[in-house]
């Protein structure tokens, strides 16, 4: 069974994560199929804008913790997206939650739409572990500098009305609407030239992003030395037992 399925309609890619038994967990699975798919639609001339969404019960609850992402591909990086440079929009349609990896999927792409039941947040810290898929330092520009500190330091998430009233949401849905509303923006960025909508995602997303080659440096080594932790151990040893943690800060 595929765990990514792709559809057309009219100029607008979707790309659906349907891993839903794991809640759509990015695993080897989940990397390359995003990573074909993005890979095509940068290639097709007549697709001219994209949808990621996880479906109507979860966009991404993040990496699978007991088989892991799968390797980096060449063009998409972590997940296939990650690091992916992109010359085309590319619309989040988010319903329930997206955590971890799967809040750092939303923050590669250009807008969000999400339903009342979207939640975000950055867990990571509750296994050990940090937000090492750029989500560390991305957050810092989807958010203000406080609640992005905020959802890092406590590891909680935050539903879709405050993510709408703080930007990082650009349009609020009912639930099971967030697809029908993202392909209706999609359409709407569809009746403009395309060279000219890529040339202003291209200085904007510059405005925004810059150089992350020493954030990525920094993220790395810090994550590094984490993962070598016995609380690293213990996080993905409770997790998968479905038990508390005991932390030993060693």
């Amino acid at each position: 069974m595929n765990t990514v399925e792709v559809t057309r309609r009219g100029r607008v890619t979707v790309i659906r994560m349907c891993r839903e038994a794991k809640r759509n967990a990015i695993d080897a699975s989940i990397t390359a199929g995003i990573d074909k798919a993005l890979n095509d639609f940068e290639d097709d001339p007549d697709q001219w804008c994209a949808i990621l969404t996880g479906g109507t019960e979860c966009f991404s609850a993040g990496a699978d913790l007991a088989s892991g992402p799968g390797e980096p591909t060449p063009r998409g990086g972590i997940a296939g997206i990650i690091t992916r440079t992109r010359t085309k929009p590319l619309i989040a349609a988010v319903e329930g939650f997206a955590l971890g990896g799967g809040f750092e999927l939303v923050m590669c792409c250009d807008l969000v739409v999400a339903s009342s039941t979207a939640r975000f947040g950055l867990p990571e810290p509750k296994r050990g572990l940090m937000a090492d898929f750029g989500g560390a330092f991305r957050i810092t520009r989807y958010l203000p500098p406080n609640v992005a500190r905020e959802l890092l330091l406590t590891a909680d998430d935050i539903d879709a009305a405050r993510a709408e009233r703080l930007g990082l949401v650009n349009r609020l849905t009912e639930p099971g609407e967030a697809l029908s509303v993202a392909l209706g923006l999609a359409e709407r960025i569809c009746t403009n030239a395309p060279l000219a909508i890529r040339a202003s995602l291209r200085v904007a997303n510059a405005a925004i992003s810059a150089d992350e080659t020493s954030l990525w440096q920094l993220s790395d080594e810090t994550h590094a030395g984490l993962v070598r932790t016995s609380d690293v151990t213990e996080g993905v040893s409770a997790f998968l037992e479905k038990r508390k943690a005991r932390w030993t800060a060693t």
